[in-house]
């Protein structure tokens, strides 16, 4: 049985009310943007990433249009200070992109931090220790006060050795485990930081609110957020950063609320990628801003390019259902999903082409890089006339009657659900050919002759069934329903010719025309044909054919 006794909060609510953030309902700029992929990220990862996989990540990072991104922890192995070197002296960082370093608060890792990151352009130089209740009883065994001395001593040698050193430097400053240290002390330590580097408006310092683990429902974290914001030193001077990791799932949105409530940037990675259960989607959180109309400032227009270098260099797989960025986020299968996304996309066409307003789809899944053939109108059992319609439509140029889609929505679904797979356009195109085109078994007409009479069309059909040929003469108000007259004669037949539609085949050759017929049986349901060719009145007497063929 599992205890939930040994349970108990681990967050600290600020000392007063801090809701402002909830009077706000959507974002309206993008944040400041940093990657830690190449760090948190990679430090994440089963097999972490060759030298060669990181530069390569790295110029993705820049492609995407990331102006800061942290590279590593230059002290802790040869490895991460490789990478940083080789970043530095192959001259790969653009000079509008700023690399980050990270070291915690301790004499020797930060000399050694400061002795990686020469050369670089600019640099970041990110500082931190644990303020929590729990790594200070339990793994510090220190006092308030010896924690902040830490903190304090920390940033003193950051600026003492930034005044040394040859470079453009910023200065970081993370309690981390901030979710679960008491606001007021985590307030405290943070000023006292600011208090030692003095930021100007020429040279800002950042200071990063963690959720080092996720203890609390997002709007808690949001409410912590505006309270350090609320009270913070030199606030006009100070960029508030927020890194959040997502051990609740709750990573997005403990990032939207706590930008509502005054944090400037975001750290976290693409698709989420970090330890235990990930750091912050900066895919997600920039595409959810996008959907409403805000430029994220990130370009993820190729995303099944950036998809295939992140599973290619981290190892790591993109799921399926991973918001915009997985193989079926799109993908509708449903049969009324997909009837209103095709009714949608024709509305869209015909009425506001530069709205995107379409049922079941937040964004164009065009704008990054999917498309609607494979991607959105997916078919199998659960699929019906809308998707199946929508298909032969955009890729085919079939533009069926609507009792008809619904004939062949029967017929494909009936398909899937016998094979038990999916059914590819190419496939739908093929049942659709094989059932309702041009089928001349066990009618079939061989000869029409026409002769414009006083009484109307005057025709001879030359037809056979089973085998036997007949020729039979009747009078019809037009071609089609003289031949069909001919041949209830002929043959006895029982119907109605009750729907008759017609289009040019543009998409696939302008020479030829396609044709249906609906006729109605005796018992009242209805049988499809079309007939495609280059006469349209062959056309039509081929479909006619076809529908009967089909009763």
């Amino acid at each position: 049985m599992m205890n939930v006794s040994k349970y108990k909060k681990q967050y600290y609510l600020p000392p007063e009310i801090c809701m402002d953030w909830a009077k706000k309902d959507y974002i309206d700029k993008a944040p400041a943007w940093c990657s830690v992929d190449l760090r948190d990220g990679n430090q994440a990862l089963v097999i972490p990433m060759s030298l060669e996989q990181k530069v390569e990540f790295f110029k993705l990072l820049v492609q995407i249009g990331f102006k800061e991104i942290e590279v590593g922890f230059p002290a802790a192995s040869e490895t991460e200070y490789t990478f940083l070197r080789t970043l530095i002296d192959r001259k790969l960082i653009p000079e509008d992109v700023t690399i980050q370093v990270l070291t915690q608060a301790r004499e020797h890792i930060i000399r050694k931090t400061f002795e990686a990151v020469k050369g670089a352009p600019k640099a970041i130089v990110h500082v931190y220790n644990s303020t929590s209740v729990a790594q200070r009883e339990q793994v510090f065994k220190k006092s308030k006060e010896e924690i902040l001395k830490i903190a304090v001593e920390g940033a003193k040698l950051l600026k003492e050795l930034a005044e040394q050193t040859e470079g453009n430097f910023q200065f970081e400053y993370s309690p981390e485990s901030f979710t679960g240290t008491e606001p007021e002390y985590a307030l405290e330590v943070c000023n006292a930081v600011i208090d030692v580097w003095q930021p100007t408006p020429d040279n800002k310092c950042i200071i990063n609110l963690p959720v080092t683990v996720e203890h609390s429902m997002p709007h808690v974290y949001a409410s912590q957020v505006e309270y350090m914001c609320k009270h913070m030193l030199r606030r006009e001077n100070v960029i508030v950063s927020l890194h959040p990791h997502n051990d609740r799932g709750c990573g997005v949105a403990d990032s939207e609320m706590g930008i509502l409530a005054g944090a400037d940037r975001i750290e976290g990675t693409l698709f989420g990628n970090g330890e235990r259960t990930g750091n912050v989607d900066i895919v997600t959180l920039g595409m959810n801003m996008y959907s409403q109309g805000v430029d994220p400032k990130l370009d993820f227009s190729d995303m099944p390019h950036i998809c295939e270098v992140y599973e290619r260099c981290t190892g790591m797989t993109v799921g399926e259902r991973s918001p915009y960025s997985g193989a079926l986020v799109f993908a509708a299968f449903s049969g009324s999903h997909q009837d209103a996304i095709a009714k949608g996309m024709h509305w869209i066409e015909e009425k506001d082409p530069n709205r995107w307003t379409v049922p079941y789809l937040p964004i164009d899944p065009t704008d990054v890089g999917r498309n609607y053939d494979a991607d959105v109108i997916r078919i199998n059992s659960q699929s019906g006339k809308g998707g199946v319609g929508y298909i032969l439509e955009t890729k085919y140029g079939l533009n069926l009657p609507p009792k008809m889609r619904e004939a062949m929505g029967y017929a494909a679904k009936g398909v899937s659900d016998h094979l038990h797979k999916e059914l590819h356009p190419d496939e739908i195109f093929d049942l659709f050919k094989k059932t309702f085109e041009n089928v001349g078994q066990p009618y079939s007409i061989n000869e029409v002759h026409f002769q414009q009479t006083s009484e109307g069309i005057t025709t001879k059909v030359i037809s056979t069934f089973n085998g036997k040929t007949i020729t039979t003469e009747a009078v019809g108000n037009g071609r089609l329903d003289a031949v069909s007259n001919a041949l209830k004669k002929a043959y006895e037949l029982k119907y109605s010719l009750e729907v008759y539609q017609e289009h040019a085949l543009e998409r696939s050759s302008s020479s030829k025309a396609i044709a249906y017929v609906g006729i109605k049986k005796p018992d009242g349901t209805m049988a499809w044909g079309a007939g495609v060719d280059p006469d349209i009145i062959r056309a039509s007497i081929d479909a006619l054919v076809t529908a009967i063929n089909n009763r």
